[in-house]
């Protein structure tokens, strides 16, 4: 065996070693409960563990539960509400804190800090933000500018949504403000300057060359944000219980009042690859279009 082949084998053999770990804790910790829970989702199995042989039964009876589709169509309406509100508040946020001000720093810190908190922390805020009767900020403000009627933002179906979703894009607009940051510094300055001596006001500058060489940026945060907004749950549990009645439980929720309240944990671990199917079939969407949306450009 002559000496290259032999430092290429060792260096192949470091890097197995450093991979191994990581590849034993997510086999473990990933693989074996997927195939774990696809096992379980064939069964009737509780808390007390496998009862009997269901085959699809499971997959056939959420198809014609009325509340697994309401759940659904709240995670959807979630997702809707949700990712515009953020990628927007990201992007407007990141240009703002990306600017040569003596504030920079300060912006990018006090965007990022909510991120930081737990998923319990942000939701009892917003509730306590939220509280009628003049002990909430919002209630506070309101009753100091004069406006007397009384907002339940909890309480209302629709007014729900919008404390659920700005709650969610203030702790969570800082991971991609942070990216968007990113994203703008690896624009080449040269550009701005040709722009500027051809007369290109500010505005401009920002619709030819930002906001185009921000698209791939944009895909991938979507991408992130949709694919993180199907998963909610934490801040609705918290903050609503799903309600008021129902109208806010997300898929998630659904599936864990299936499995730890009904004791039905083969029901749930059906749904959840029902989620787990739409959130495929929605990133390679995505993707699709993002390379489509590449090659027409090129």
């Amino acid at each position: 065996m002559d000496s290259k082949r032999l430092r290429i084998w060792r260096a192949d053999l470091v890097a197995l070693c450093f991979l191994l770990p990581f590849t034993a804790f997510y086999a473990v910790f990933t693989i074996y409960p997927v195939i774990q829970g696809a096992y379980m989702s064939l069964f009737k199995w509780t808390l007390m563990g496998k009862q009997g042989y269901l085959g699809l039964d499971n997959y056939t009876k959420f198809l014609g539960d009325k509340f697994f589709y309401a759940a659904l169509w709240n995670t959807a309406k979630f997702v809707l509400y949700s990712t515009p509100t953020i990628i927007l508040m990201s992007l407007g946020m990141a240009l703002l804190a990306n600017r040569n001000t003596p504030l920079k720093r300060f912006y990018r810190a006090a965007y990022f800090v909510p991120n930081l908190l737990s998923v319990s922390v942000i939701s009892y805020i917003t509730i306590y933000m939220v509280q009628p009767y003049g002990i909430g900020f919002i209630s506070s403000v309101l009753n100091t500018l004069g406006y007397r009627e009384e907002i339940f933002l909890l309480k209302d179906a629709g007014l729900v949504w919008y404390t659920i979703v700005g709650a969610t894009a203030w702790w969570t607009c800082g991971y991609n403000i942070m990216l968007y940051i990113s994203a703008l510094q690896d624009i080449p300055d040269q550009l701005y300057e040709a722009a500027s001596i051809d007369g290109a006001s500010p505005r401009q500058q920002m619709i030819r060359i930002t906001l185009p060489l921000l698209r791939p940026a944009t895909l991938l945060l979507t991408m992130l944000q949709i694919i993180a907004s199907f998963k909610v749950f934490g801040q609705v549990w918290l903050i609503t219980k799903g309600g008021p009645g129902t109208a806010t439980r997300p898929l998630i929720q659904y599936i864990y009042e299936a499995g730890f309240q009904k004791n039905n944990l083969s029901y749930a671990a059906s749904m959840s690859f029902a989620l787990f199917a739409i959130l495929v079939i929605l990133t390679l969407g995505q993707l699709w279009l993002g390379n489509r949306k590449g090659d027409d450009a090129q």
